[in-house]
């Protein structure tokens, strides 16, 4: 959870060392700090919340060997994205999030925040890893058991919210980069503060020349590396016009291009987002929470019509995904009252419309008057939440939470048109269609004697199938996936139940079961025939699939100096149920290794020097939802250190890979592989304490 080309920085501070605490209390490890609010919308101690978090602190993400955000996440075990790649060189609809190996696709089964502001695409799921730079960041809290009882749909699976610094300042950091690959990275942030108005502005650039993706066995003519560039430029401010009153806005810009080893294959991105926001305190009505927000983006993809040997290629698609989406929500909390325990109620309401389509240029191999030569399909999708929770704390050591979420979305406009090369038109409406959805959510936290926690709860979540699965064809190597626009909603029953134990020396160490069923979970069904264009695969609601396992980690604050972190994720998946796919029954979820772990030890004496190294592994899995298509299991190291040289100006180095494993990512058609070793050297500029 830590950071070649060469870097320089200017971020803000290089963490000064914390002062010494006496020698009969040690520092607690990172696990045991601070507070969270995720996983109950309420500003709660770690150690108090009664739901499994994680939490990535300020300090954790400045020190990791990692590049991108998606890198970052992944060294966490029960975090994982869609295939195995990183966003450095893959599209971003391969980049869906799953947390404890649910069902893991290009759409992501579970929420991404940026300060409470959705982060997931409005139109796929998916995630824009690299518009999500780290330089503002203060921590990243990951809930990975179902949230829809709070958030509403996308939350299926879990949340993963990113937590902006606070506005200080005056400040000046940065970070400047440049290593193997070509990859050079620059990212500043300036923050001001004059009395009760703070801002912040931010911008990363990035551009790497990327690497062969496809196994060399079977790379042909066509083949090349995958270049890639981005953008991001972030604008925030926060004004406290009262004791009682905070009102902040914030703005977003990102552009990307990558391009997926070929001259055809290639992929842009654009987006803007706005959001604003007021919080009013009272004393005797409680907290108001009131938050708005508007999103526009585009995305294009070029695809390629590919020999069989590789040698030669002709663009046979151009894909153009425009999209937009509105949002607002007005959270209330309680004041705290007295019966037989403390009592706290929230209550929220929010609505979010998202509208897009697919407009698609074919370019067919023989010309011929009935082939499609234009295909349009898109719609509107309308949602709408209400929940109400109560955290009743019945003594310090006994706490519970009991959340209910009412849903409701509709699916409307709906069409599809299909112009042929020959000029005939053939359109097809879809109609409107509507479903509602109860999520509940109960949890207890039990502490029966200091230094041993105990958690537990229960939940049902749902997430609405997206634009992009109801209405965009897409393609991966050679394997085309048809969209379809009658699937229904995926939904979640499952619990989890753990505890963790605080030991001497700052150790802590934690264990939690889980056990899910998914019902109806959305996959790309391999066809006993494929379609008249070539289409093997079809998005379809395959039935019922349980995914249970078992998480376990170690924190360890060994000496003042060193840090030793541990954990493991075992996910046990299998499809249980496939009406009209039998042959699926008993079979792992595609894309879900059982077994993933990380070990990572830290040395961290500014006086001397920082350094991180750290072991990821991760078990084989299935390209395919017939197991059909094995991609073993890899083993990865990663390692930075760094060395303050003047105020809060330090040098580091950074590895990824650090030898040089070669693994797969992707038996698409054509095997795909991951990405090499990567060194970055550069300069780093942190505000000193």
């Amino acid at each position: 959870m830590t950071p070649l080309c060469l870097v320089l920085l200017w971020m803000g501070s290089t963490d000064a060392p914390p002062p010494k605490p006496p020698p009969e209390a040690p520092p607690e490890p990172p696990a045991a700090q601070g507070t969270v609010v995720t996983a109950t919308r309420l500003p709660r101690p770690l150690r108090d919340v009664p739901a499994t978090v994680i939490v990535l602190p300020r300090a954790e993400i400045d020190r990791s060997p990692t590049l991108t955000q998606d890198g970052l996440l992944r060294t966490v075990p029960s975090v994982a994205t869609f295939r195995r790649t990183s966003s450095l060189v893959s599209d971003p609809t391969a980049q869906g999030l799953n947390l404890r190996g649910l069902a893991p696709s290009g759409v992501s089964r579970s929420l991404v925040l940026v300060d409470g502001v959705p982060a997931n695409d409005p139109f796929g799921g998916w995630v824009y890893w690299r518009a999500l730079p780290r330089l503002g960041l203060d921590r990243v809290e990951i809930v990975p058991s179902g949230g829809s009882a709070l958030y509403g749909s996308a939350a299926l699976g879990g949340v993963v919210q990113l937590f902006s610094r606070p506005l200080t300042g005056p400040l000046l950091e940065g970070d400047v980069a440049y290593g193997m690959l070509n990859t050079g990275q620059l990212s500043a942030r300036g923050a001001h503060r004059w009395g009760r108005v703070g801002a912040a502005v931010e911008t990363e650039l990035l551009t790497t020349g990327g690497h062969p993706v496809v196994a060399a066995s079977q790379r042909g003519a066509i083949d090349q590396d995958t270049p890639g560039n981005h953008v991001t430029l972030n604008g925030r401010v926060e004004a406290e016009v009262s004791p009682a009153l905070r009102l902040d806005a914030r703005l977003s810009l990102f552009r990307e291009n990558q391009n997926g080893g070929t001259t055809y294959t290639t992929a842009r991105a654009e987006s803007g987002l706005a959001s604003a926001g007021a919080q009013l305190t009272t004393p005797t009505a409680g907290q108001f929470a009131l938050q708005l927000f508007g999103r526009v983006q585009h995305f294009e993809q070029r695809r390629a019509r590919v020999a069989a040997d590789r040698s030669s290629e002709t663009l046979s698609a151009i894909q153009d995904v425009p999209a937009n989406e509105q949002g607002a929500s007005l959270t209330w909390t309680g004041p705290a009252w007295t019966l037989g325990g403390t009592h706290v109620l929230t209550a929220g309401a929010d609505v979010r419309r998202v509208e897009g389509t697919s407009d698609e240029q074919l370019f067919v191999p023989s010309p011929s008057p009935t082939p499609p030569a234009l295909r349009s399909a898109g719609g509107e999708q309308r949602f709408a939440g209400l929940f109400l929770q109560e955290l009743y704390t019945v003594t310090p050591a006994l706490e519970f939470t009991a959340a209910l979420r009412w849903d409701t979305w509709r699916n409307v406009n709906g069409e599809r048109r299909a112009e042929q090369v020959g000029g005939g038109v053939e359109t097809e409406a879809f109609a409107d269609r509507g479903e509602h959805q109860l999520s509940p959510r109960l949890g207890a936290r039990l502490r029966p004697f200091e230094g041993l926690t105990l958690r537990a709860s229960g939940y049902r979540s749902f997430r609405a199938p997206t634009l992009n699965e109801l209405y965009r064809p897409f393609q991966v190597g050679t394997v085309l996936t048809a969209a379809n626009a009658r699937l229904g909603a995926e939904r979640l029953t499952g619990g989890e139940a753990g505890a963790e134990v605080q030991g001497p020396r700052g150790l802590t160490a934690r264990l939690t079961g889980f056990w899910n069923e998914l019902e109806d979970p959305i996959i790309n069904a391999t066809l006993a025939t494929p379609l008249p264009d070539g289409t093997s695969r079809q998005r379809q609601n395959l039935g019922r699939a349980r995914v249970r396992g078992l998480e376990a980690g170690l924190d360890w604050r060994v000496a003042r100096a060193w840090t030793v972190l541990l954990a493991y994720t075992l996910v046990d998946s299998e499809v249980r149920d496939a009406p009209g796919n039998t042959e699926l029954v008993g079979k792992q979820l595609a894309q879900d290794p059982q077994h993933r772990g990380t070990a990572l030890v830290t040395f961290d004496a500014p006086a001397l020097f920082t350094a991180t190294v750290q072991l990821r592994v991760t078990g084989p899995q299935y390209e395919d939802d017939l197991n059909t298509r094995r991609m073993g299991g890899y083993a990865g190291v990663d390692a930075s250190v760094g060395r303050r040289l003047v105020g809060g100006l330090e040098v580091f180095a950074a590895a990824e890979n650090l030898f040089d494993r070669e693994y797969l990512v992707g038996r698409a058609g054509v095997d795909t592989i991951g990405q090499p070793l990567l060194v970055r050297l550069g300069l780093r500029l942190r505000e000193r304490p």
